[in-house]
């Protein structure tokens, strides 16, 4: 990689804005997926479930771009810029404590950045939501009272746009949610093949206030890679068990050792709320754990760079989901775990 702090580099641009930014919406509108898009790895796990995401997830973005032409500071040419993006789960109807835990990660997130990004579904939109409609949907209509308390400025990417076969039905969404509120920029984007990313990245950096980066260069989150493993076995529980027990799940790494051979030892425990829902994360003959081990230690295996021996064991914590203690034991609690 370059060295950014080349002068060659710097003296492109004297003007260097940084600040953090949330990424907010629905379950399963692509916030995750367009943080691992913009960001250029994958920091958050991704799958067809909704409420994929229990937890806030910092990803940093370190680049040079142009700023928006309506911006005073345009005319300095193209800055230096860091986006510090902080996905945060999906605002949905909260009924466990888990529940109700990953909404209020999403919501205090708000007060603590500097600017958000509000991601919503074109697909749904085109498909179910009137233009004419005079009242926001639930999810968003929440975020956005927040955020105008807050006087967060915030950027709304219609996202999952190549699903509308009809362009012609964006247009009037685009419309729609321009006067719904004042946001100071509207970008059609579909994250999945990284459409409308660089118009996302511009945009923001116009709302930032100009300072030295908050994180050094070669920072891409402030997440553990122990966490980060914690998170890739999940998403192959939420890839392979069906109906509700993906949402009765929870890993908790017990043991890491890096050895000098190279390679990587992790021992990880999944917790599930019944009896009965242990029989089905083991598997006939161990052949659902068994397959989730393989694809987990796989995926960890990318993400270390090295190879990786991984143990999984399953035990039962009674309703673990409703219990503010339990949920706080396994890292689920106010603030990033």
């Amino acid at each position: 990689m370059p060295d950014t702090s080349d002068s060659n580099v710097l003296s492109k641009s004297a003007l260097s804005v940084a600040g953090t930014v949330a990424i907010l919406g629905r379950p399963n509108v692509g916030k995750s997926t367009l943080l691992n898009r913009i960001v250029g790895e994958k920091l958050a796990i991704v799958t067809p479930k909704p409420q994929t995401t229990r937890t806030r997830i910092v990803g940093v973005w370190n680049g040079e771009a142009a700023l928006p032409a309506t911006d005073p500071r345009a005319g300095q040419g193209p800055v230096k810029g860091q986006i510090v993006f902080v996905d945060t789960p999906g605002v949905h109807e909260a009924r466990s404590e888990l529940n109700r835990f990953m909404v209020r990660e999403a919501m205090a997130t708000i007060d603590q950045v500097d600017a958000a990004l509000l991601v919503v579904e074109a697909q749904a939109l085109a498909s179910a939501f009137s233009p004419a409609a005079a009242a926001l949907p639930e999810g968003e209509r929440r975020i956005l009272e927040r955020l105008a308390e807050s006087k967060r400025p915030t950027v709304l990417a219609i996202n999952k746009v190549d699903k509308v076969k009809d362009k012609t039905q964006l247009l009037p969404i685009l419309d729609w949610w321009a006067k719904a509120y004042a946001f100071p920029a509207v970008v059609p984007t579909c994250a999945t093949r990284g459409k409308g990313v660089e118009g996302i990245v511009r945009e923001l950096l116009g709302l930032l206030p100009e300072r030295p980066p908050l994180y050094g260069p070669d920072v891409l989150t402030d997440r553990t890679e122990r966490f980060l493993a914690g998170e890739l076995i999940r998403e192959q529980l939420f890839l392979r068990l069906r109906q509700e027990l993906p949402y009765a799940t929870a890993v908790l790494v017990e043991t890491w050792n890096d050895r000098p051979s190279g390679d990587t030892v992790i021992e990880a425990t999944i917790v599930v709320e019944r009896e009965s829902q242990k029989g089905i994360v083991v598997g006939r003959h161990g052949s659902m754990i068994r397959d989730v081990g393989t694809a987990g230690r796989q995926e960890i295996a990318k993400l270390l760079g090295r190879p990786v021996h991984l143990r999984l064991n399953v035990r039962v914590e009674e309703d673990w989901t409703n219990s503010r203690s339990e949920i706080a034991r396994l890292g689920y609690e106010d603030g990033i775990p």
